[in-house]
């Protein structure tokens, strides 16, 4: 599995199952393999994990993004995460073996692929940024994508490629190379984001908190609760029994019950720490853990070429 990717594209859609089964089987088909889907109604949103042959990646991304076009419009889009596009991140995560050069080469084709087939402009981020002050994912998708819009209608935050304008029914996608990290959201019994927007200002690198970690305070209504919803990309300085103990510690301070965690896809094992079950992740299992659906994957497609031979 050397010479294989994993890739996390987030798509602005979190409550249709026909749509994102449709989705499902557009990245299956490229070939790659999809690991995990994760929907969420009140960030209408979901993050898919796939892991494919480098050289399979852009064709899986494509047609993902194709489907979802056809599926999303952004202007209709309401949520409560933050999003710029239909196809709305693409992050590729490189293994040690797998040159982060080619993932590079890679984002670019798929930018320029989609601009050219879809006419849907794209930032690049992380390693793959074409500007410094672009490595942040959150530079710019923190306009949102009627704020982002305006923006570059005056001239100003213009795409990496494409544009200038964003696309009126899919906006813009964001793609990128970075390393492993974790989607990790804490759920509060509270009724309103005030306490979660604290503990997120507590805990995130930006205001002081732990490395790595970026949080925001958010109120989910279909589940009547508060949530920190955050990423951790430094799970060597900030694994998640760290940045689970420190959210407990900061609601505790507020009075507040921590009802529970739960994890966006699948995660390195180590970034568990070595008592997963402290974390209390809703419905945890093996396959949470990203080495187990590597592996079925792996024994999957060994299966698929026995049975073509």
């Amino acid at each position: 599995m050397s010479e294989w990717v994993v890739c996390v594209p987030n798509v602005s859609e979190g409550r249709s199952p026909g749509a994102l089964r449709r989705m499902e089987s557009a990245i299956n088909a490229a070939p790659a393999h999809v690991l995990d889907t994760h929907c969420d109604q009140d960030h209408h949103r979901s993050v898919f994990t796939f892991a494919a042959a480098l050289i399979n990646v852009a064709e899986a991304v494509l047609r993902l993004a194709g489907t979802a076009f056809e599926c999303i419009d952004i202007t209709r889009h309401r949520g409560v995460h933050p999003r710029v596009g239909a196809l709305d991140v693409v992050p590729l995560v490189p293994f040690a073996e797998t040159g982060r050069e080619a993932c590079i080469d890679c984002v670019g084709e798929i930018a320029d692929r989609i601009w050219a087939e879809f006419r849907v402009p794209s930032y690049q981020y992380g390693y793959a940024a074409r500007r410094k002050d672009r490595s942040r994912l959150e530079t710019v998708r923190k306009h949102g994508f009627e704020a982002l819009s305006k923006a570059v209608r005056r001239g100003e935050c213009l795409p990496d490629v494409g544009g200038p304008e964003l696309h009126s029914r899919a906006g813009a996608c964001f793609l990128g190379v970075r390393d492993f990290m974790a989607a990790f959201n804490v759920q509060l019994a509270d009724r309103d984001a005030a306490a979660a927007k604290r503990i997120a200002r507590a805990v995130r690198e930006s205001s002081g908190g732990l490395p790595g970690v970026k949080a925001l305070g958010l109120f989910l209504p279909s589940q009547k609760a508060a949530q920190v919803s955050m990423n951790v990309t430094r799970l060597d300085l900030a694994p998640l029994d760290t940045v689970f103990t420190a959210v407990c510690r900061e609601s505790a301070a507020l009075g507040v019950e921590v009802l529970g965690s739960e994890l966006v896809g699948p995660v390195p094992r180590f970034a568990l720490g070595p008592e997963p079950e402290r974390l209390r992740i809703r419905g945890f299992h093996e396959g949470m853990i990203l080495e187990t659906r590597l592996e079925r994957a792996r024994l999957e497609a060994a299966a698929r070429a026995l049975r073509k031979s």
